[in-house]
């Protein structure tokens, strides 16, 4: 790549910090074939650079006043800026994986149909009048050898149907008795297909250990969660052995008690429990009745506003978050929690913690899938009981980084000067290589350490990490470091294959981690907690 290509690619990201191609880092799918068409006629030349070499920031504050998330970009500006700078080879490579699992999905469709084939030759030769409709539909609708389908004819597939030719309504009269069979047989076809619920991005689903729709336990996963509840079971709850167990994952089943009992919401004194939670959900709907109604006041309304924008955009790829029942309470929670921390306010990013406190304590109530749940079906009583307990929860947390949202983020940026000290001393090769590329830590690290690399990883793999930074001491606040650090070196592969600024920061703003699941958090896990182990109490050592 130029430079002046190069110094295009920065001023741009300057601007971006989640990528273009994948503004939620985890959360969206990088191939659109709208950017990719755009791609093709603007042919990805980058417009000509001004001259000289652009003002670096020398301090957060102008980093800060220079950057804005994606969704302040338009839709249109986002696409044009899109086609400028993405590199080709990387888009054409998704779209060429896209295909490549299109063709298969097709080819094992035609596999399917003649299998289908197969078997009703081998039926008695009896036929039912339906089937007899249905060989007259398709002897209709098929073109002869050859031939392109005439006009009439339109091609229509789902990845739940049957991919044929269809013949257009607009070639027989209305209420025609071909049309009619034409229609019992499509209907007949139809109604033989098993249903199937709308389906979810891999990267949304939560169906991986210990979160939704886990197949049968183990030995070792029943034994757990017998040893969890022998200890829950106790008139006093022994925090430290809780979490020594915890640490390696939380069972669904005991989850929401022992995150409450963990964060410090819930006493370990078994007895004292119910009267704290009808005391502390009683205490946070009288804020609701305090507060909530100022939200439209003068003072308030720009706070209210910057919420009710952000919503919506969290984790847009799993329905539960788009049901308005939802985001009600969402926006509660945290318009709340602003006008009670006035020194940090709202600050984007604070939105997606909420989510994983939610979806565990909707856990309690339910035992099917979370994704496609419909909250209301819930009882009113137990919809306020994990409002409030989310919100508590979430304020525990919040407590431990509030350093992290007050004016000009000091903890966000200590934490991001300690991780580019860390990363340098456990692998001097990866820090190099991005230092040659004048890749600053701030441009990808600011996201992970705001949003606790939630943008980064799947719900379901957040909700497994959170497990540990709950049983972790100052896990938030300490142990994400370790975290991170351990993050960006596991794609150190990927990292030095790539030879220029705008390589790079696509890798570390869309990290491949849609596949990821307990297996790979413990993995993580367990090299922050060596790196920790290393350099926790030696803060020298990765210090030049």
């Amino acid at each position: 790549m130029s430079n002046d290509g190069n110094k295009f690619w920065k001023r741009n990201t300057a601007k971006v910090p989640g990528s273009i191609q994948h503004v939620y880092g985890a959360q969206h799918p990088p191939f659109d074939p709208l950017l990719h068409a755009n791609l093709i006629k603007a042919g990805n030349k980058p417009p000509p650079a001004t001259p000289g070499k652009p003002k670096k920031a020398t301090t957060f504050q102008e980093f800060e006043s220079t950057t804005s998330d994606a969704w302040d970009v338009e839709d249109d500006e986002l696409l044009a800026m899109g086609a400028q700078n993405l590199n080709i080879e990387v888009v054409m490579e998704t779209a060429n994986k896209v295909i490549e699992n299109h063709s298969r999905q097709q080819e094992r469709q035609r596999q399917d149909d003649s299998l289908e084939v197969e078997q009703r030759e081998e039926e008695p030769t009896e036929e039912d009048p339906e089937d007899q409709d249905l060989d007259v539909e398709e002897e209709v609708e098929r073109p002869h050898e050859g031939e392109l389908p005439s006009p009439e004819v339109s091609f229509t597939s789902s990845p739940y149907s049957d991919v044929r030719l269809v013949k257009s309504h607009s070639e027989a009269p209305i209420g025609s008795p071909k049309d009619a069979e034409s229609e019992r047989a499509a209907l007949h076809r139809q109604r033989s297909l098993p249903h199937r619920p709308p389906v979810i991005p891999l990267v949304a689903r939560m169906a991986d250990q210990n979160t939704s729709g886990t197949p049968a336990m183990t030995e070792r996963e029943a034994s757990r969660l017998d040893k969890f509840r022998q200890i829950l079971a106790g008139p006093n709850t022994d925090l430290d052995e809780l979490r020594k167990l915890s640490w390696s994952g939380i069972p669904r089943q005991v989850r929401p008690i022992t995150w409450k009992l963990l964060s410090g919401y819930l006493p370990a004194n078994a007895e004292r429990r119910e009267s704290v939670l009808q005391r502390k959900r009683q205490e946070y709907f009288g804020f609701i009745q305090q507060y909530y109604d100022s939200r439209n006041d003068e003072h308030h309304q720009d706070t209210y506003r910057q919420i009710h924008i952000d919503i919506p955009r969290t984790n847009p790829l799993i329905p539960l978050f788009q049901q308005a029942s939802v985001q009600e309470i969402f926006e509660r929670i945290l318009f709340i929690w602003a006008i009670r921390h006035p020194a940090s306010g709202y600050v984007q990013g604070i939105n997606d913690l909420v989510t994983p406190f939610f979806v565990v304590f909707v856990f309690e109530y339910i035992e099917e899938e979370v994704e496609n749940f419909d909250v209301s079906s819930l009882e009113e009583e137990a919809l306020k009981n994990i409002e409030a307990d989310s919100f508590w929860c979430m304020s525990k947390l919040l407590d431990g980084i509030q350093d992290n949202y007050t004016f000009a983020q000091p903890g966000i940026q200590r934490k991001v000067k300690a991780l580019e000290e860390l990363v340098s001393r456990i692998d001097e090769s990866v820090h190099r290589h991005m230092h040659q590329y004048e890749v600053e830590y701030l441009q990808f690290a600011f996201r992970w350490m705001n949003n606790l690399l939630m943008r980064e990883l799947p719900l379901r793999c957040t909700i497994r990490l959170w497990d540990t930074y709950q049983a972790e001491p100052e896990g938030f606040s300490h142990f994400h470091l370790y975290v991170c650090a351990a993050f960006l070196v596991r794609w150190r592969k990927e990292i030095l294959e790539e030879r220029d600024f705008q390589g790079l920061m696509i890798l570390l703003q869309n990290l491949p981690t849609m596949h990821w699941g307990n297996e790979e958090v413990s993995v993580l896990l367990a090299e922050a907690y060596r790196l920790k182990f290393a350099f926790a109490d030696a803060p020298n050592h990765y210090k030049r």
